[in-house]
């Protein structure tokens, strides 16, 4: 009785671990991530963030507000990743994982590589943990970018990391070092 009993229990156990061990259903990301990255010689460099959508909506100033900590992105806080050292705005950064947040403004954006990473949004940013930091000016684009968009413009040793959204457009210098 008490085997039957006991392989009763295991079977019922059995039965219901997918409802004790199963994990929610995942539900679609209100912005897609994307993945840019490149390579010179030895070193690569990769960042990681969320696209968020235009959708007729007024962004800078507005959705993303002015002088304030943005994640720069959507969802989780953008991450950059280097293999080697390298130079960003003439500065060293040296190999690792690293977020990106921007303050946007009017007429620049203020940069800012922070050691803490994982974080979603920026809502726990700390700004003791800051890296670096330093200002780019802002440029406007005759096109409007539906999805917030990096890329870089890629020449040899050194890189512009570009930012776009409706028709913001900021440049972050970066440099190979060998």
């Amino acid at each position: 009785m008490i085997q039957r009993n006991s392989f009763i229990l295991m079977l019922l156990m059995v039965c219901a671990m997918p409802d004790i061990f199963g994990q929610e259903p995942v539900k679609p990301r209100p912005s897609p991530i994307a993945i840019i990255a490149i390579r010179y010689k030895d070193a690569y460099i990769k960042i990681t963030y969320s696209q968020p959508q235009k959708r007729d909506r007024d962004i800078f100033g507005k959705l993303v507000p002015y002088d304030q900590v943005w994640r720069t992105g959507a969802n989780e806080a953008t991450e950059i990743t280097t293999t080697k050292n390298i130079q960003i705005n003439g500065t060293l950064l040296k190999a690792g994982t690293y977020s990106l947040f921007t303050i946007p403004q009017k007429d620049k954006w203020t940069v800012i590589i922070n050691s803490e990473v994982g974080l979603w949004g920026a809502y726990n940013y700390n700004s003791k943990l800051d890296v670096m930091r330093f200002d780019v000016p802002v440029t406007t684009t005759d096109m409007v970018y539906e999805s917030f968009t990096m890329q870089f413009d890629h020449r040899n040793e050194v890189a512009d990391l570009l930012l776009y959204w409706d028709k913001t457009k900021i440049s972050i210098p970066i440099k190979f070092i060998n």
